[in-house]
């Protein structure tokens, strides 16, 4: 009797599964070969085998109803974020993955036209695909209706999501500035706020977010200490490290900096965060002497590797906008070489020294330091052909 049961239990299964979505166990490029075939619009699940959210999603997707609506109108595949395919699937579409599972929508020529963050119900599951079918409803329109002038809350949200889905930097916080006007700093730091933080501010300059910086202890009595951090520490860091970053003044990034140290990071730890981000924004603002000195205070407050050295001094000889840096690279390069420096590495260290030369236009000290990277990286049986063009240049 027990196998009987056995049986009918795994028959059960077996069923259910049948009649659930069926996802195709091919590769995703082949997917959207199909597509093109059938002109079948394709849903994807970006999952991970050990998320519990995402096995909990097994049973829904297995639902007859939800089988029936999908296998009649998409072509389904699912994707291990943990694989490097789907990271490579992923990134050629300049597609970011904020949680899981995330559903994605295509056309059969691969342009993403929907995505949802679904409830666990099978309601909800047909729901999103019945959106992704129409073309007022999916995610795809989401941009125009924002320039139409669309300003719901729960649209902006949305929108918002879109941004961070799409790696569209501009849009979510466009969407999260609106956003935060709308509310007010009474609610700031309610559950629904304290998720949009979490999930979709990636701008220090958010209102929202500047409201938590100064009531942390409201935060941290609410969420707890090391929650409130973490969720800071990573709006600031997004904010540092996005396209817009890459262009802040230097007063900004060394706020940012402060900001660090002001949720809780060691000042040492910050400052090693911000360090390139401030070179760099001198090198725009043509401050050479303010890039040389940061980064000559981090080399004496750390014991720099090798590797270090010949980076810092590599950076120096090609941002840098004059040459009165010159002294201070051509001492890095020999703190480097002092540091018993493998053979490879020294004649990466005298390439260094022969450009910083070579630029403050010091040709008999460049052609000394040139001929030396040279003899080493012929011992060491490296590709020559930059020092070949290097000397050739101080001839």
């Amino acid at each position: 009797m027990r196998k009987i049961l056995l049986l009918l239990f795994v028959a059960h299964i077996a069923v259910a599964q049948k009649a659930g979505v069926q996802f195709k166990e091919i590769s995703v490029e082949k997917v959207f070969q199909e597509a093109r075939r059938t002109g079948k619009p394709v849903f994807v699940e970006i999952f991970s085998p050990t998320c519990h959210v995402c096995q909990s999603f097994i049973p829904t997707l297995a639902d007859a109803r939800v089988g029936k609506f999908y296998n009649s109108k998409f072509l389904s595949t699912k994707l291990d974020v943990g694989q490097p395919s789907t990271r490579a699937f992923l990134d050629k579409n300049r597609l970011f993955v904020p949680s899981l599972p995330l559903f994605l929508y295509f056309d059969p020529q691969q342009n993403l036209t929907h995505f949802a963050m679904s409830n666990n119900t099978t309601d909800e599951v047909i729901r999103h695909g019945t959106n992704a079918l129409s073309p007022q409803a999916r995610s795809q329109n989401m941009k125009s209706r924002y320039q139409q002038g669309e300003r719901s809350a729960a649209f902006l949200i949305d929108y918002a999501m879109l941004g961070r889905v799409t790696r569209d930097t501009v849009a979510n916080m466009a969407a999260m500035n609106e956003y935060a006007k709308q509310q007010s700093p009474a609610t700031f730091a309610n559950q629904t706020n304290w998720l949009a933080l979490q999930k979709l501010v990636l701008d220090f300059e958010n209102p929202m977010f500047q409201y938590m910086l100064g009531h942390l202890d409201t935060y941290r009595k609410a969420y707890g200490a090391q929650e409130t951090q973490q969720v800071a520490e990573n709006i600031l860091m997004s904010s540092l490290y996005s396209g817009r970053g890459a262009q802040f003044p230097v007063a900004k990034i060394l706020q940012i900096r402060q900001d660090l140290v002001k949720i809780g990071i060691d000042p040492k730890i910050a400052a090693n965060r911000t360090l390139l981000p401030e070179v760099n924004a001198y090198f725009r603002a043509k401050q050479t002497n303010k890039a040389v000195e940061r980064m000559d205070s981090q080399v004496n407050s750390n014991q720099l590797s090798v590797p270090e050295y010949i980076y810092i001094s590599r950076l120096f000889n090609r941002a840098s906008p004059d040459a009165s840096d010159v002294p201070t690279i051509v001492k890095w390069v020999n703190k480097g070489l002092a540091a018993k420096a493998a053979p490879k590495e020294q004649a990466d260290l005298y390439y260094e020294m022969a450009e910083a030369y070579r630029r403050s236009g010091k040709n008999a000290d460049a052609q000394k330091a040139a001929q030396k990277s040279m003899e080493l990286a012929q011992a060491s049986h490296l590709d020559t052909r930059r020092n070949v063009e290097q000397m050739g240049k101080l001839k």
